[in-house]
């Protein structure tokens, strides 16, 4: 449904989530975030050392509390068991969210989050080696808050994603 409609005209139209990993000591964690493509903000994100359903409807529903729940949203993401399984997509139905999928194989689908991910490796994770599941999530928290306040974006002519969604409230 979303084909690749990266540009929004306003916030909570669409939404996209997607899910990494990071080591800690030994042990896998995993990453789902959620994202609004009008400004690019990370809305929510959990951390978990399983990949299951609950990380991806604990990440939604932090989103869609944040954003006093609203009406006629898109969700996209790739097509993995997460987003797939009955709940999820039962809680969709339940709140008239209409669901969009990736096509099978194809990450440009999901390009935006794709791209947080990216960033996120690149300018945080790159630099630390995490002992406790403790020091991601506060190196995690820290990066978003950046990310959200202070990292200006090409696509929102420079602005951080905070300002483009400021400047947005301002000019209604």
């Amino acid at each position: 449904l979303l084909a690749r409609q990266f540009d929004q005209p306003q916030p909570n139209l669409i939404w996209v989530s997607d899910i990494t990993y990071i080591k800690v000591l030994d042990q896998y964690y995993y990453i789902c975030v959620v994202l609004d493509l009008f400004s690019r903000r990370i809305l929510s994100y959990s951390i978990s050392d399983s990949i299951n359903t609950a990380l991806t409807l604990a990440a939604f529903d932090d989103a869609f509390q944040s954003r006093n729940p609203p009406q006629d949203l898109m969700f996209h993401s790739d097509q993995g068991a997460q987003y797939t399984a009955f709940s999820f997509r039962q809680l969709l139905l339940d709140f008239n969210i209409h669901q969009s999928f990736s096509n099978i194989g194809n990450p440009l689908d999901n390009a935006v989050a794709e791209s947080f991910f990216a960033s996120l490796k690149k300018e945080q994770f790159k630099f630390h080696f995490y002992e406790t599941v403790s020091e991601l999530e506060e190196s995690l928290s820290e990066y978003i808050d950046f990310y959200n306040d202070y990292r200006p974006h090409e696509c929102l002519k420079q602005q951080t994603p905070n300002q483009f969604e400021e400047s947005y409230q301002q000019q209604k």
